[in-house]
């Protein structure tokens, strides 16, 4: 677990998925990918892991991607075939605020 800041870069250890860090919850937290821990952009995964077939969903290019509290915020970079999760949870992809009407 790492104590995360928004800005830094994140690659997955089992896929192609790349992702920043919009928004960053206090404290430790874990952030996975195809259900294996993330490492940092500028590390080389370790061999021999392989994506969890319940965490297999992959990402979207320029998707945002938050956590149920909403505390956590990703924006993928390049996308994958592993989805994004936290605490043993997949995020959830974050919607467009729909704009007001002009009538």
């Amino acid at each position: 677990m790492a104590q995360l800041k928004t800005g830094s870069r994140l690659r997955s250890a089992v896929c192609t998925t790349e992702a920043m860090v919009i928004a960053a919850p206090g404290g430790d937290v874990e952030v996975t990918c195809g259900g294996v821990p993330m490492i940092d952009v500028a590390e080389q995964p370790p061999e021999g892991l392989s994506i969890s077939p319940d965490a297999a969903k992959g990402t979207a290019l320029g998707k945002r991607y938050v956590s149920e509290a909403g505390d956590l915020e990703l924006l993928c970079t390049k996308p994958g075939e592993g989805s994004l999760g936290v605490g043993g949870a997949l995020l959830t992809l974050k919607e467009a605020k729909p704009l007001p009407s002009s009538d």
